[in-house]
């Protein structure tokens, strides 16, 4: 692992533990506050569109004049953003934090960018998911310390706490070293993102992969809370075991074909779908809980296979366009999962698998997969 890999890696892990310590609560947060279930689907869409307006623009500016910048200003507005939720009296300002927090998450395509142009001798799947882990590995901490915190002072007290971690992964994230950038050539200036059909289709599936695997994740902690009677504590266990799984998933599934691991990813969350529909008491539930980051495997995994199929100067136009795409798809499911849960609480689990199990199968016919590791080689691009 490269020495800026490596503070990236770090930098993660420690905002793996700040984003686990309320990411989990989040919707019992908002619920307490008055919003109902519907209303929770609504701002976490809105929450959606806050990531999804800016990742393409913030790639192109990576690609243009330099991904560190972008990560920096990302690191920092997310902590602030935290800090506005800790302090915020009421849902009115509450809602403008996270929608903050949202806005902050810009940096996606970006940061990825920078992880590819980093990973000296590793593939780009080794590397996006080897971060992702030390995210994972971190959020495995979170969940329980935050769960501990909301049973003694309150669900509130966990945001302070976690802006202060993420101002210690925003320090970090200072001593990255500046990376190079690829200026275009007079052949690549005309390659046009939209009008390569591979890469279309790509988009397509990740759209509709990200949406039927997202659908039942907004509201599971309320789901596991109010029908099924599991405390605060409880539910942060889960998201431990979560974090764990999305580690472990990320680790295994990132040393296979990236084919492969999308694919995996997709089932993984359709298990946990029926788990968490199913299951009668913790042990299942953390079984659940287990496959259920299945989704951020193929988020990752959508980058590894996009890469043969772009020109590397537009490496971070291309993962602002998919990260885009998966924030469409968490526009849009939230509202979903709201009126299902609305209709009945049990109900979108059921839905969600049968969602999963059609989209798996339109992969498995679609999806590009001839990926070639060579292909994952950078061209050295000049200075800047």
């Amino acid at each position: 692992m490269t020495r800026d890999l490596m503070l990236v890696a770090i930098s993660l892990f420690c905002w793996g533990i700040g984003e686990g310590m309320f990411v989990y609560f989040q919707p019992i947060y908002l619920q307490e506050m008055g919003a109902s279930p519907l209303l929770i689907g609504t701002i976490l869409g809105g929450m959606g569109i806050a990531m999804a307006v800016t990742q393409i623009p913030a790639g192109w500016l990576g690609d243009k004049f330099g991904r560190r910048p972008l990560m920096w200003i990302s690191w920092f507005l997310g902590a602030a953003a935290t800090a506005v939720m800790a302090l915020a009296p009421g849902l009115g300002m509450f809602t403008v934090g996270l929608i903050l927090y949202g806005l902050s998450a810009f940096s996606m395509a970006p940061m990825n960018a920078y992880i590819s142009n980093a990973r000296g001798k590793w593939s780009i799947g080794r590397a996006l998911t080897t971060v992702s882990a030390a995210y994972n590995l971190g959020a495995v901490i979170g969940p329980m310390v935050g769960g501990t915190l909301a049973d003694e002072y309150g669900i509130q007290r966990i945001y302070a706490v976690a802006a202060v971690v993420f101002f210690i992964a925003s320090i970090i994230v200072l001593f990255i070293r500046r990376q190079p950038v690829e200026h275009h050539q007079a052949e690549t200036s005309r390659f046009n993102l939209v009008r390569n059909p591979r890469f279309m289709l790509l988009l397509g599936m990740l759209f509709l992969t990200m949406l039927s695997t997202y659908l039942p994740q907004p509201l599971t902690s309320n789901f596991l809370k109010t029908e099924r009677s599991l405390s605060m504590g409880q539910i942060g266990t889960l998201g431990s075991i979560g974090s764990l799984g999305n580690a472990l998933l990320a680790i295994t599934l990132g040393r296979v074909n990236a084919w492969v691991g999308f694919l995996a990813g997709q089932a993984a969350v359709l298990l946990a779908s029926l788990i968490i529909w199913k299951g009668t008491g913790m042990p299942w539930y953390m079984l659940g809980y287990f496959f259920l980051g299945g989704i951020r495997i193929c988020k990752s995994l959508s980058m590894a296979l996009a890469r043969p199929l772009i020109h590397p100067a537009q490496m971070g136009v291309a993962y602002g366009f998919l990260e885009t795409t998966g924030s469409l798809a968490i526009i849009v499911a939230p509202p979903i999962a709201g009126a299902l849960y609305e209709r009945d609480p049990s109900l979108v689990f059921p839905v969600a698998a049968i969602c999963i199990g059609l989209v798996l199968l339109l992969s498995l016919k679609y999806l590009p997969h001839d990926h070639h590791p060579q292909e994952d080689l950078i061209v050295t691009p000049e200075r800047e």
